[in-house]
């Protein structure tokens, strides 16, 4: 694997004489191949979607039977033909290209016994090759695609600006992509907070590229502008017309959350119907019987007939 993706750079490098260009063709020929598995997962997506209510449904009615409840929703699915795994095809087929750009990256920047270059998983007869062997930097465009954006920063900082910029071009690119999804997306269960935390995540692994090197950076910035040109696409594939697949699906989310809220609101109103009522509590006015009154006293009743407030006649 990591033989054929060096070997990919190393044919876009002999058409352009660019490593950055090369490796830019790399990024677009693998967004290529992973174009209709997204567009795939997309519609599968938005297909469990449209049942949201009545997984809402399926959810309240076996509340208390998590056994009973997933049969139901695989039938649900398999009435209405939806795979709940499609929307992870891309990021499955993705991760394992990650790990072999990084390591391919490494590999063509191996530095040898000589502190030189010493290209790996490649032809020693390839164009690529030759241009690297013995060499100490990758540079294209001015930039040294073989150091991270940290070391460039720590070595000369006014020169590592442009290393840095590099990195906050790429996370204005994935905050748009994620805006772009998140202005069509409405999820029942997830609150205002968890969805600024699902926009801003992509732009904080983006900051996370100025510790790998400048030439897998520029590889994720290439992917993140044709990601933006999908979104654009899907947004005007499925959510173009009223009764498109998106439109559906938004509709659908909606109904849910609205069911949502009043599950809750029937859920606190009965909880509040089951609560035991507060004891009530006698406040006594007059002090208690046979007790000490403030003065040391003790409070006797008074016999019948008689009165506490007698007069004395005068004389006696």
């Amino acid at each position: 694997m990591f033989q054929a993706a060096a070997w990919l750079v190393a044919t876009f490098y002999a058409w352009t004489h660019n490593y950055a260009i090369a490796i830019a063709l790399v990024s677009v020929a693998i967004m290529l191949l992973i174009t209709p598995l997204t567009l795939k997962s997309t519609k599968g997506m938005l297909e469990m979607q449209r049942l949201q209510p009545e997984m809402r449904r399926l959810q309240q009615q076996y509340k208390g039977d998590r056994q009973k409840l997933n049969e139901e929703m695989m039938k649900l699915y398999q009435e209405h033909k939806v795979n709940p795994l499609a929307s992870c095809l891309p990021l499955l087929a993705q991760l394992p290209v990650f790990f072999i750009m990084f390591r391919v990256l490494h590999g063509l920047t191996q530095i040898g016994a000589d502190g030189k270059f010493d290209p790996q998983y490649i032809d020693k007869a390839s164009e690529l090759f030759v241009s690297l062997n013995e060499k100490s930097k990758m540079v294209s465009f001015g930039l040294d695609l073989a150091v991270t954006p940290v070391e460039a920063l720590q070595d000369n900082f006014a020169y590592g600006l442009w290393y840095a910029l590099l990195v906050i071009a790429m996370a204005a690119l994935f905050l748009i992509q994620q805006r772009m999804i998140a202005s069509r997306t409405v999820n029942p269960t997830m609150s205002a907070t968890q969805a600024k935390i699902m926009q801003y995540l992509p732009v904080a692994f983006a900051f996370f590229q100025v510790f790998l090197p400048t030439g897998l950076v520029v590889y994720y910035a290439v992917q993140a502008v044709i990601r933006i040109l999908q979104q654009w696409y899907i947004t005007r594939r499925f959510y173009g017309d009223e009764g498109a697949l998106g439109r559906q699906a938004q509709q659908a989310s909606t109904k849910a959350r609205d069911i949502k809220v009043e599950e809750d609101k029937s859920s606190s109103k009965k909880k509040a119907d089951d609560s035991p009522a507060a004891p009530i509590v006698s406040k006594r006015v007059t002090p208690s019987k046979n007790k000490p009154s403030p003065s040391g006293r003790v409070n006797r009743p008074t016999p019948p007939g008689r009165s506490g407030n007698r007069h004395r006649k005068p004389g006696k």
